[in-house]
């Protein structure tokens, strides 16, 4: 049986290392970013900016994605990719910077979605993990467009869960405060624009910061294992126990 598995935003931060921890495991994957990663294995990349809406249909109206899922026994997408910016409260926000977050964080991700389960509708094991976050669950004031944006993939997921599609799991996993570059930029932004940097600073001082490896490696056993999409509404969290 044939496995493969896309993952966006895989040359970085969790995304680099779920992709070394499929590729280790014997996944063939197709990586979807800006930039590329140098890891042993079977890894095919394509140069995309997702948060370019025509870029990423202009790949998706070609052959790609269907030939690399053509003889796929079982099939993953992983809808890593997002951006925490534009960072402020409403009304501060450029009008590109606005369409380009929701280009990344909502359009590329449904996009994707819709694609890869029309392309692998011949695999009788195929699932989906929306990578979300406790802001798709919680509202935070700065954050509104990152909110929205997380939120519509949890929606999502739970509406695509509902049509039952034939092989199909489709989960949205909120990974915790995960030390990649995303927390980079909360912390060097203002109060002004984030009223809550302070608790993000102290998460760092303190070490109580995820190690992306470790995150990787969780979330891979998730989507890999039995228990996958049990709801789709998932938190990494409770499944290591809160630890």
């Amino acid at each position: 049986m044939k496995r493969q598995a896309i993952v966006t935003g895989h040359s970085r931060g969790l995304g680099a290392a779920m992709t070394r921890l499929l590729l280790e495991r014997g996944y063939a994957v197709l990586g979807l970013s800006r930039q590329s990663l140098d890891l042993p294995g079977e890894l095919h990349q394509v140069s995309l900016d997702l948060g370019d809406t025509k870029a990423l249909t202009d790949w998706l109206a070609g052959a790609g994605l269907h030939e690399f899922l053509a003889d796929s026994g079982q099939a993953l997408l992983i809808n890593n990719a997002g951006t925490v910016q534009p960072i402020g409260p409403a009304g501060s926000h450029a009008m590109d910077d606005t369409v380009r977050a929701l280009a990344l964080n909502i359009a590329a991700p449904l996009l994707l979605t819709d694609a890869f389960v029309a392309a692998s509708t011949h695999c009788p094991d195929r699932r989906i993990l929306h990578i979300s976050s406790g802001a798709g669950r919680n509202a935070y004031p700065g954050w509104n467009l990152y909110c929205a944006g997380k939120a519509a993939l949890d929606r999502h997921a739970e509406a695509v869960a509902l049509e039952r599609l034939a092989g199909l799991r489709i989960a949205s996993l909120a990974p915790g405060v995960v030390d990649t570059g995303m927390q980079d930029e909360i912390r060097a932004c203002s109060d002004e624009l984030f009223p809550l940097r302070a608790r993000f600073v102290d998460l760092k001082t303190r070490g109580h910061l995820a190690d992306p490896a470790l995150a990787g490696c969780a979330t891979v056993d998730y989507l890999l294992g039995q228990d996958f999409a049990a709801s789709p509404l998932v938190d990494l969290r409770d499944l290591l126990g809160r630890s």
